[in-house]
C-alpha cells in the first residue's frame, strides 16, 4: 500500500471523485447510496463493499441524512478530517445552490397557475418515487419473517400510534442486540446489517484501522468541542438577540432539535418536519411540503434539502423588517446549517469508536434491525404522501389510542390518482427513470392545465 495519509489517492483527486458524486446524487438516499457504492467501492475500489455497508449501518443509525454522513465517514477514512469535510460539504454544495434558486422562483411565482400545474403533475411522480424507496430499502433489509415483522410492526407504531421514531428505533436496536447475544442468526442479513468479510479485501483502504481513524480521546473530545461551538453559537445568538418567537429563532431552533431527534434517515426526517412543520408551525401547507420535496428529487444532493424550502418559505412569509426574498434566503441557509453542522460531529467523533467495534456480530444484529424498521418509516412516509397527493381532504382519527389522518373518500383527486397510478407504472413496470418520470408528471400537469384552460 501506499502513502497512508491519503491511501494511494491525492487529496485532489478526492475531490474530483466527491464532485462528481455530488453531481451524480438523484433519487434520495437510495439513489445516493447506490451511486456511491458504484463508483467508490466498485469502480475506485478506495474501500470494499464490508467497509462500506459498515459505515452505512452507522449512518443509519444517526439522527439525519444518512447519505451526506456515510460520505463524511468515507471521506474521513481516507483522508483525515479535512477528507470528510470536503466529501461532507461538496455533497450537499449543489443542493444548497439548485435549491435557493428553485425557492425563490416558487416564493415568487408559485401561486401562478401554469406553475401551480406544473407541481401538481411533479407530486405524482414524487409518490411512486417515494413508493420505490420502500421496495428498494426493503429488498435489501427484509431477509427474513422478523426482518419483516419489525418492519411492519414499525409502520404500525408510528402511523397508526404515532409512537415517536426514537423510541421505535431503540425497541429494534434492542431487539436485534438481544436476539444476536442469544445466539440467534436472523439479524445477521447480506444487507445493511452486514458487516462480514466479502473474501480478500483488496480496496486501497484496506482491512486495517488507518492512525487517525482510531479511537484517541483528547483528538475525540476536540472535534466534539468545534462541531458543537460551530453548530450551537449561532442558535443561541440568533434567540438572544432575537427572541424564540422570532422566526429565525424558531427556524434555529426546531431544526437543531429535529437534528437531534429525526433517527432512520432523510424519511424519517421528512416525515417528523412534515408533520411539525404544517400542523405545529403553520409554516406552510402539506402540498407546498409535497413540492419542496418535488424540486429536492429533481437536483442533486440529500433529499433532505427540502429543509432549506421550509426555512425559505417560513422566513419568507415573516420576513420582519428585511426583504421577503431576503429573509427567505437566509431562513433557508441558517436550517441547512443547522442540520448538516451535526452530522459532521456525530462522524468524526463518534466514527472512531464504531471503527474499533467493527465484526462485533451484537453491533451489526442492532443495526439491521434498525434498517428493517427503517422500512416501515419510509412506508409510513410514502402513505402520508399518498393521502396528501390523491385526497383534497383528510380526517382526524383519535380514540382507542389510534392517533392518524384518514383520507376523505369523497375528497379524491381523480386527475391526481390518475397520474400517481401512471407514475407508478412508469418506475414499477416499465423500469422508467427517476428524471424522465418527473419530466413526464409535471409536463402531464401542464398539459392538463392548458386543456382546462382551452375549454
Amino acid at each position: 500500500m501506499t502513502n497512508p495519509a491519503h491511501h494511494g489517492v491525492a487529496l485532489r483527486d478526492a475531490v474530483k471523485v466527491w464532485a462528481r458524486v455530488a453531481a451524480l446524487s438523484f433519487g434520495g438516499p437510495a439513489g445516493q447510496i447506490a451511486v456511491m457504492h458504484r463508483i467508490l467501492v466498485e469502480e475506485k475500489r478506495w474501500i470494499s463493499d464490508a467497509r462500506f455497508l459498515h459505515a452505512l449501518n452507522y449512518c443509519m443509525l444517526l439522527p439525519g441524512p444518512e447519505g451526506q454522513q456515510l460520505a463524511t465517514y468515507v471521506g474521513w477514512l481516507m483522508h483525515k478530517t479535512r477528507g470528510g469535510i470536503i466529501a461532507g460539504g461538496l455533497f450537499v454544495l449543489p443542493g444548497i445552490v439548485a435549491l435557493l434558486a428553485l425557492s425563490m422562483i416558487y416564493a415568487a411565482y408559485g401561486k401562478v397557475p401554469i406553475v401551480v400545474a406544473l407541481f401538481f403533475g411533479l407530486k405524482a411522480a414524487v409518490l411512486a418515487i417515494v413508493l420505490e424507496a420502500v421496495v428498494r430499502i426493503g429488498k435489501r433489509a427484509l431477509k427474513n419473517s422478523v426482518m419483516i415483522g419489525l418492519a411492519g410492526g414499525a409502520f404500525v407504531l408510528i402511523f397508526f400510534f404515532g409512537i415517536p421514531f426514537p423510541l421505535i428505533i431503540l425497541g429494534a436496536a434492542a431487539i436485534g442486540y438481544a436476539g444476536t447475544v442469544a445466539g440467534s442468526t436472523l439479524f445477521q442479513t447480506g444487507g445493511h446489517g452486514s458487516a462480514q468479510a466479502q473474501g480478500k479485501d483488496d480496496s486501497l483502504l484496506g482491512d486495517r484501522v488507518p492512525e487517525h481513524a482510531k479511537l484517541h480521546w483528547p483528538r475525540t473530545l476536540t472535534h466534539i468541542a468545534v462541531w458543537l461551538l460551530l453548530w450551537l453559537v449561532p442558535v443561541f445568538t440568533i434567540v438572544l438577540s432575537l427572541g424564540r418567537g422570532n422566526v429565525f429563532g424558531e427556524i434555529a431552533v426546531f431544526f437543531s432539535e429535529m437534528a437531534v431527534v429525526t433517527f432512520g434517515g432523510a424519511y424519517a426526517v421528512l416525515a417528523y418536519v412534515a408533520q411539525q412543520a404544517v400542523q405545529s408551525y403553520g409554516w406552510l401547507s402539506a402540498g407546498e411540503m409535497l413540492d419542496g420535496l418535488g424540486m429536492a428529487e429533481t437536483t442533486p444532493g440529500p433529499l433532505i434539502m427540502v429543509l432549506q424550502f421550509v426555512g425559505f418559505m417560513a422566513a419568507f412569509r415573516a420576513p420582519g423588517v428585511l426583504p421577503p426574498m431576503l429573509a427567505g434566503t437566509l431562513g433557508g441557509l441558517l436550517a441547512t446549517w443547522v442540520t448538516f453542522a451535526p452530522c459532521f460531529l456525530w462522524i468524526f467523533a463518534g466514527a472512531p469508536f464504531i471503527e474499533s467495534l467493527r465484526g462485533n456480530k451484537a453491533l451489526n444484529g442492532a443495526l439491521s434491525a434498525i434498517t428493517a424498521a427503517v422500512v416501515g418509516v419510509v412506508l409510513n412516509l410514502a402513505i402520508w404522501f399518498a393521502i396528501h397527493t390523491i385526497f383534497r381532504e383528510t380526517v382526524p382519527v383519535h380514540s382507542y389510542g389510534l392517533a392518524f389522518e384518514a383520507p376523505a373518500a369523497a375528497s379524491v383527486d381523480p386527475w391526481a390518482l390518475i397520474l400517481s397510478a401512471a407514475a407508478l407504472i412508469a418506475i414499477f413496470r416499465f423500469k422508467a427513470g427517476m428524471l424522465p418520470t418527473l419530466a413526464a408528471c409535471s409536463a402531464a400537469g401542464i398539459a392538463l392545465y392548458l386543456a382546462n384552460l382551452a375549454g
